[in-house]
């Protein structure tokens, strides 16, 4: 039987897709012209990726509360936060360093994709 969505995970949907929207229209407004052209790459990566795993997100989320669902939803918040995070505050003007946080975020949107691809494989089964 399909368990329904927790409300939390149904926020962390909604925030996640909405954020995605405002930090993009505010990077092609409010950052025109006051970021370099590398701050705007970095930029326009960090929204690329928050909007693709946001949408990633909704559909682990749609899956229920299994076990692989949750983790898939966990590991794509993680990875939003601390990937598209890094690079936001990298376009910022963070110090260097903050950019060793980024391939964590990554790792964690490889194990976010892995964790669904078990979900959806075991909800056939």
């Amino acid at each position: 039987m399909r368990q329904p969505v927790s409300t939390r995970v149904a926020v962390l949907v909604g925030i996640a897709g909405a954020s995605a929207v405002l930090l993009g229209a505010f990077g092609a407004h409010a950052l025109r012209g006051v970021l370099d052209a590398r701050g705007a790459e970095l930029w326009h990566t960090a929204v690329n990726y928050h909007a693709w795993h946001a949408l990633a997100l909704a559909v682990a989320a749609g899956l229920g509360r299994g076990r692989s669902g949750r983790v898939a939803v966990a590991a794509f918040v993680v990875g939003i936060v601390l990937f598209s995070g890094s690079l936001y505050a990298l376009a910022l003007g963070a110090p260097r360093w903050v950019g060793i946080i980024t391939p964590f975020g990554g790792l964690a949107f490889v194990a976010g994709w892995l964790a669904l691809g078990w979900a959806l494989r075991t909800r056939n089964e």
